[in-house]
C-alpha cells in the first residue's frame, strides 16, 4: 500500500488493520458479494412496464410480459454484474467479508479529514493520488471480478431457477438460495453472517486517533 507514516504534532497517528489488504477473497465472500450485487442490480432493473417478446411458433402476435418477470431483465442484470466489482475498494480496517465495499475506506477518509484540518500527513505519493489504488489492490479487484465471473458461470442455472420461480423469489433471498443452500453447502459459510455496523467502525476510529503510541 501507499501508506508509510503520518506526522502529527506531539504524537503519531496509528492505524489498526483488521485484515491483510492483499489477501485473496474466500469462496464465501465472492458468493456473498455476487448475491448482493445481483440483488441490487435487480432492484435497479425493476421497471413496471410491459414489454413484447418475440413471436412463438403458434402465436399470431408477440407475447406481452412484465419487464420485472422477463428474460430481458435477467440478461441485462447478469451481463454486467461482475463489472460492478471494479468499483469496490479494500477496506482493510474491516474484518472478513466486510473488507470489500464501495467508496473510500475509513482509513483514507480519516487521513483526508486530518489533512483538511491542517494536520501534516506524509504519504509516499502526491495528494492527488491518495485515492488511487496501489498496483496490488488493482490486481486484487481484477481477481475478485474474475472469481465473480467463475461463480456466476457455476451458479447461472440456479440463478435462473430462482428468478423464474416467483414463489421462490418471494421466500428466499439470493444469498440463501445461491450461497447458503448451494454454492457453500459443503463449505464454510460463516461470512454470510457478517454484518457491517458503521457504529463499531466509528468507535474503533475514535479509539485509534486517541492513542499516543511511539
Amino acid at each position: 500500500m501507499f501508506l508509510s507514516f503520518i506526522l502529527i504534532p506531539f504524537c503519531l497517528f496509528t492505524i489498526n488493520f483488521a485484515d491483510d489488504p492483499n489477501r485473496l477473497p474466500t469462496k464465501c465472500e465472492v458468493c456473498k458479494l455476487l448475491a448482493q450485487e445481483l440483488t441490487e442490480s435487480f432492484q435497479e432493473h425493476n421497471s413496471p412496464s410491459v414489454i413484447e417478446t418475440s413471436y412463438s411458433l403458434d402465436a399470431k402476435q408477440p407475447k406481452k410480459i412484465k419487464y420485472s418477470d422477463s428474460e430481458t431483465r435477467l440478461i441485462e442484470t447478469l451481463e454486467n454484474v461482475c463489472e460492478r466489482f471494479l468499483h469496490y475498494n479494500v477496506h482493510a480496517e474491516r474484518p472478513g467479508s466486510l473488507r470489500y465495499a464501495r467508496g473510500r475506506s475509513q482509513t483514507m477518509d480519516t487521513l483526508w479529514n486530518l489533512r483538511n484540518k491542517g494536520v501534516k500527513v506524509v504519504l509516499d505519493v502526491p495528494d492527488n493520488l491518495w485515492d488511487a489504488p496501489s498496483a496490488e489492490i488493482t490486481q486484487l479487484k481484477k481477481y475478485v471480478r474474475y472469481l465473480c465471473e467463475e461463480m456466476l458461470e457455476e451458479q447461472e442455472e440456479s440463478i435462473e431457477q430462482w428468478y423464474f420461480d416467483k414463489k421462490t423469489r418471494n421466500e428466499a433471498t439470493l444469498e440463501k438460495y445461491i450461497c447458503e443452500d448451494r454454492a457453500l453447502k459443503n463449505h464454510d459459510a460463516s461470512c454470510l453472517r457478517e454484518v457491517y455496523t458503521p457504529s463499531d467502525e466509528n468507535k474503533q476510529s475514535k479509539g485509534d486517533t486517541e492513542k499516543n503510541d511511539l
